[in-house]
């Protein structure tokens, strides 16, 4: 090849040009289900720093709370943060890219995570309110984690795509109380440092999947080789169509941060110890995510739409439950159940929103943005 020859076949690529070999700037079909597999490990991960997370928060916040009716704010800050990242979130994960967005999101975990324990360690509230927010912004990332299993999937396999993920998170509340322990051993005399630091190296480990996953578009999603199995081309989402999987979204995930709020402190207004609460927190979030691997056969036998309401009833009745039982097994029982009831009332909102339509991105902000902003007002109720 000549000289001249090369400079005529690289005439694009002149100074002061920019080319781009990104392979999600020219839509073509993708297999979305290379790197599930990577998908899983990072939501799990995810999960895991959220399970810490949930689980100190409302003691810590007591612990250094200058006033007592201050010490819900770090919690509070978390969802809010989740809430204010949902909507950048939905535009950037397409704008950049799964992979992009998700290691943006861990990145901000990382941060928060090394914050709120550097907070408990000189006891410094306003740090761990800082922290804490940027620790809700990682999960406000995180929780599109499911719309990116759904995505691709075709219509018959978005509800295994979705419960599959979503079990994958009950790992986490296996192994959370094991390594709280650890972490809580090695970081005496500062009480949840240790935890807050393994949120942030969970957040890490979720940095370290999400930059190896494939890259696509949620905007490409009707290109994927499995959607394009699909005799029928998917339709676009009406907004109408937004309002009932929002709605029961939204009150499964007030009831459930509610129940959270209230649970720790109510254990420990029975005397019980901060590792066997961290433990109830744990099995908590084993139930939020375990049941989901039953929820796809579920959602196909009774439909995404009763699957929902039933499982919304549940979570709604158990959180009642957690504020008036009178003893540590009633309020133990009913925090599970909780958990299960907002597992599968997630789950058939979330299939029951793709199953009528290809939502855009500004449909998925508005629906995460809302049941976030919901699960912050169940913080205060």
């Amino acid at each position: 090849m000549s000289a001249g020859d090369f400079f005529a076949a690289d005439e694009q690529a002149r100074a002061g040009r920019l080319g781009c070999a990104c392979p999600e700037d020219a839509p073509r079909a993708l297999r979305r289900r290379f790197g599930a597999g990577r998908l899983a490990a990072g939501f799990a991960l995810v999960v895991l720093a959220q399970a810490l997370t949930l689980g100190v928060l409302p003691l810590a916040g007591a612990m250094l709370a200058p006033r007592p009716e201050l010490a819900a704010l770090p919690l509070a800050a978390f969802l809010a943060g989740a809430a204010a990242a949902s909507l950048p979130a939905s535009f950037l994960l397409d704008a950049f890219g799964r992979r992009a967005g998700f290691a943006l999101g861990a990145s901000l975990g990382v941060a928060g995570g090394l914050i709120a324990a550097y907070a408990m360690m000189i006891a410094a509230f306003p740090m761990l309110v800082l922290g804490a927010a940027w620790l809700g912004a990682a999960q406000g990332f995180g929780l599109f984690y499911r719309h990116a299993a759904a995505f691709g999937a075709g219509a018959g396999g978005q509800g295994a795509a979705v419960a599959h993920l979503l079990g994958a998170g009950a790992l986490a509340g296996l192994v959370g109380p094991v390594l709280a322990g650890e972490a809580e051993a090695l970081a005496v005399p500062y009480t949840f440092a240790g935890t807050l630091v393994l949120a942030a190296l969970a957040q890490l480990g979720a940095l370290a999947f999400a930059v190896s996953l494939p890259e696509a578009r949620f905007s490409h999603a009707e290109l994927t080789v499995e959607a394009m199995g699909d005799v029928a081309s998917p339709r676009r989402l009406g907004w109408t169509a937004l309002v009932g999987p929002t709605l029961i979204g939204a009150l499964a995930w007030g009831a459930m941060t509610s129940a959270m709020a209230g649970a720790p402190l109510a254990f420990a207004g029975c005397g019980i110890g901060v590792p066997l609460i961290s433990g109830f927190v744990a099995w908590h979030v084993v139930a939020m995510y375990a049941p989901a691997l039953a929820g796809g056969l579920l959602a196909r036998r009774l439909g995404s739409g009763p699957l929902a309401l039933t499982a919304l009833a549940l979570c709604i009745g158990s959180a009642l439950a957690v504020r008036f039982a009178p003893d540590v097994a009633g309020i133990a029982v009913a925090f599970l159940l909780v958990g299960a009831g907002w597992s599968l009332a997630t789950l058939g909102a979330t299939l029951r929103l793709h199953e009528a339509g290809m939502p855009s991105r500004l449909q998925l902000a508005v629906h995460d943005g809302t049941l976030l902003l919901a699960a912050l007002a169940g913080v205060f109720v």
